[in-house]
């Protein structure tokens, strides 16, 4: 427990310790795109955040295969994960940092998706089998062509997912966060049944995950001062997508015992920690191709789109989506670590469903409802959703001679007064 403390510290740290100096040199390259129309943002913000997260998952991965316990499970996987990951990772990196900087077609990005997932493959780091109930005939072996299909195809989807919800300050980097805990917790539950590598090599895997996005978001949370980029959200989506394989593969006879449902658990988890981005893909794919478009078209249509515009800030759309992410995968984590009735497990997601809508709605704003005047209520915490206001001139010129600055009031350049957006209250 110490080592995976240890790793995910270290990759924070050096994450952290990075993103100053990929902030200037973003600047320096000139990689801060103009404002478009379904950014939520006013002000030009460096990208790049990516190169510092792959600093930091180097690192990680490096240390993690020096240490005794989780360097021992690595390496014996029977496949090679962290020179798999380093360099699956660097050409991910690569391709999100051309795109970040010169703009990319769509579909030559999914061809730098692919490979990276094939990297993954050519180090053995693939699903090797399906887990299924007995019934439906148990784990079902996989063939090497449809395990590196399959495989490949895991990968991309959710590195897809990933930059599909990467659309507020750090709310990418928050929900693989969640996302990579509960890999993690469920990867160490299991462990405690089964004698296998590959699951503590999951934890290590998501351990460095978890640090490299802690070390980000101080620097990504509203407002931020770096955007990950698509260099940073493919690169996480990358490792999240590697945990995912790497512990999927599981035996369900040797965990009969856990649960009442355990064979169920291995194909739940990976899609519940997944599961606000894997509706926000499905949803922005619908939406565009039923509209005669491409899915790969940029649109202001996601999810936390939505919340903002129902009248949520910047910071609580984040955080209703965090709370999203948080439930759906701990659920199930928590359910893994106890014996319920499967009849459980459909009522539960009903409540946790019925809970989340209530949250998304749109705030009350008193008798008026959520249009009505604010009048004495205090203002939101976090600002305006989209930037800080303009200071507000005064009309008449003579009011603009006459008023002389105070304390709710400061002067412009040229000695005139100017109104606040925001005056003060005594």
């Amino acid at each position: 427990m110490r080592e995976y403390l240890f790793m995910a510290l270290i990759a924070a740290a050096v994450t952290y310790l990075l993103v100053p100096l990929v902030r200037r040199f973003a600047i320096r390259i000139g990689a801060m795109p103009e404002i478009r129309d379904r950014d939520v943002h006013t002000t030009p913000t460096p990208r790049l955040g990516g190169l510092a997260m792959y600093g930091g998952l180097v690192v990680g991965l490096l240390l993690a295969g020096q240490l005794t316990h989780s360097g021992e499970a690595l390496a014996g996987t029977g496949a090679n994960p962290v020179p798999a990951l380093i360099i699956a990772g660097g050409l991910i990196t690569f391709t999100g940092f051309l795109d970040d900087w010169w703009g990319m077609d769509a579909f030559i990005k999914l061809a730098g998706q692919i490979a990276a997932a094939g990297v993954l493959v050519f180090f053995d780091m693939r699903l090797t089998s399906i887990p299924l109930p007995e019934s439906w005939g148990g784990s079902t072996s996989l063939d090497y062509t449809l395990s590196t299909i399959i495989t490949i195809l895991v990968v991309v989807v959710t590195i897809n997912a990933v930059n599909f919800v990467d659309g507020l300050d750090g709310l990418a980097a928050g929900i693989v966060c969640i996302a990579g805990m509960a890999t993690w917790a469920y990867s160490i539950i299991i462990s405690q049944d089964i004698t296998g590598s590959n699951i503590t090599a999951t934890a290590a895997i998501a351990a460095v995950l978890i640090g490299t996005c802690l070390g980000f978001l101080p620097h990504n949370f509203h407002p931020a001062k770096i955007f990950m980029g698509d260099t940073g959200a493919m690169l996480i989506g990358l490792v999240l997508a590697s945990s995912i394989v790497t512990v999927t593969p599981v035996d369900t006879s040797a965990i009969v015992e856990m649960n009442k449902f355990p064979v169920l658990l291995p194909l739940l988890v990976p899609v519940l920690v997944l599961v606000l981005p894997l509706i926000d893909l499905i949803t922005a794919v619908v939406r565009r191709t039923s509209q005669g478009l491409s899915p790969f078209a940029p649109d202001r249509g996601h999810l936390h789109h939505r919340l903002m515009d129902i009248g949520h800030s910047h910071r609580r759309s984040v955080l209703i989506m965090y709370a999203w992410t948080l439930l759906f995968s701990f659920i199930i984590v928590g359910m893994s670590m106890v014996g319920v009735p499967v009849l459980l497990f459909p009522a539960v997601i009903v409540l946790a469903l019925a809970v989340l809508v209530l949250m998304a709605l749109p705030r009350w704003r008193g008798r008026g409802g959520a249009h009505a005047a604010t009048r004495d209520d205090n203002p939101d915490d976090d600002g305006p959703p989209t930037g800080p206001m303009p200071p507000i001139l005064p009309e008449d010129p003579q009011v603009r001679r006459q008023a002389p600055p105070s304390d709710g009031a400061r002067a412009s350049a040229e000695g005139k007064p100017v109104i606040p957006a925001f005056p003060s209250r005594s």
